[in-house]
């Protein structure tokens, strides 16, 4: 599993953009995660799935309410990963109002969740290796915090948690 120290693995998620004015999409875009963390620092946090309750009803809007505290701690970006494709996390975004505040990128095979190793087997509930609840600040391309929620649990991956590891209040 990804610890802190590592450097951010050298994959390539998915985004799309919104368009000013009517609501279409431009993508998918790709993400090279590397390249597009470098010198910044990064509040990142992963969920097992888009329009599932716990990660609408609280992971999203949590980030989303803390954005303004979390650029005043230095932040520059927030980004969500989950284990869907593009087009979900497209259409997610939009019902969730994150553009501009939260990049929502799409693990559409897994590849970041397996490179950090922070899979997580949900085969037995219909929906296919997944990606684990956690958060993790990084900064320049390398974790400087990681927070792994328990089976089932929201407990340690919010934002309030990631304000306080950034240096907020």
């Amino acid at each position: 599993m990804i610890k802190v120290g590592d450097e951010l693995p050298d994959v390539t998620l998915q985004e799309f953009s919104e368009v000013e004015g009517n609501g279409c999409s431009i993508g998918p875009n790709p993400v090279k995660v590397r390249e597009a963390a470098k010198g910044k620092t990064i509040a990142l946090f992963a969920l097992p799935g888009a329009f599932t309750p716990t990660c609408s009803a609280k992971h999203v809007p949590g980030y989303i309410e803390k954005f303004d505290d979390l650029k005043k701690a230095g932040v520059d970006e927030i980004w969500c990963v989950s284990v869907n494709d593009a087009h979900v996390m497209g259409a997610w975004a939009r019902d969730q109002k994150s553009n501009g505040k939260v990049r929502m990128l799409a693990d559409g095979s897994a590849d970041f969740a397996k490179a950090t190793g922070l899979t997580l087997d949900l085969n037995a509930r219909g929906m296919g290796t997944r990606i684990q609840r956690s958060s993790m600040l990084v900064k320049d391309g390398k974790v400087a915090s990681l927070n792994v929620e328990a089976p089932g649990k929201f407990e340690v991956s919010d934002a309030a948690t990631m304000l306080k590891q950034a240096g907020g209040a």
